[in-house]
């Protein structure tokens, strides 16, 4: 698909993955949406590249639907959604303060689970009824998941099975999605530089990057973005889910 001015939904968009996929697409010419659950940091992001923000809970029906819709009226529907959306809770089933609670289980699949799978279904039935492009395209989902979908750490059971979902969903979704012409496609990054690892000692960062092979050291944003625009650019790439990790396998802690 050829970006141009298509319009583009892009949750998360505040900051991290999100704000980077949202500046490269702005900057090959979409109208770029940014779908937030902080809205004030969507807000500084579609500001400076010339989009729209949106304040919306991914997890939530009623909050997504008005935001899709909010976001077509202002840009149109949109032919192209990344999914960023998400959290990154880090807890032991049985831990030193006692048993998990079933509510941080929770909040983690509310989120990166059926946040995706939220956005996606929304975007589908939109997009499905636009006339197609020249390629016979109506639209591409780039969903994000994590490595940590194939190996996640000790602690990182809420995380690591809602990205699994999130890589299971894909495949499924990509093939019922075909006689639309639209595909879906997911990434999966390693240890990137966003902000909950900004937060880490300059050390623990250091330390964190020379454990990926090569390059050794965390994941750019950017990097992460380019990735997003080869994908809406392949017609080829369809029900995908591409590992973005320096080659790093995780241990189990």
């Amino acid at each position: 698909m050829d970006i141009g001015t298509v319009a583009a939904i892009v949750t998360g968009g505040g900051s991290g993955l999100g704000a980077a996929t949202a500046r490269a697409l702005a900057a090959e010419g979409a109208k770029v949406a940014i779908v937030d659950f902080n809205e004030e940091a969507a807000g500084a992001v579609a500001e400076e590249i010339g989009g729209v923000a949106i304040g919306c809970d991914v997890s939530d029906a009623e909050s997504a639907e008005v935001a899709v819709a909010e976001a077509a009226g202002v840009h149109g529907p949109a032919r192209i959604l990344v999914n960023c959306a998400g959290v990154a809770p880090a807890k032991k089933m049985i831990g030193r303060s006692g048993v998990m609670p079933l509510d941080d289980y929770r909040r983690a699949v509310e989120v990166n689970l059926i946040g995706t799978f939220n956005l996606l279904r929304l975007f589908g039935a939109a997009a499905s009824a636009l006339e197609p492009l020249e390629t016979g395209e109506r639209g591409v989902v780039v969903n994000t998941a994590s490595i940590a979908a194939f190996e996640g750490q000790i602690g990182q059971t809420a995380y690591a099975s809602s990205k699994a979902g999130v890589v299971g969903l894909t495949l499924p979704a990509a093939r019922e999605f075909a006689e639309y012409g639209i595909r879906v496609c997911t990434i999966a990054p390693g240890i990137f530089e966003t902000a909950m690892l900004k937060g880490l000692p300059e050390a623990a960062q250091q330390s964190l990057g020379e454990a990926v092979p090569f390059p050794s050291r965390l994941g750019q944003p950017d990097e992460y973005a380019r990735l997003v625009l080869h994908i809406v650019g392949n017609e080829m790439l369809n029900g995908e889910t591409i590992r973005l990790d320096g080659a790093l396998r995780m241990g189990p802690r």
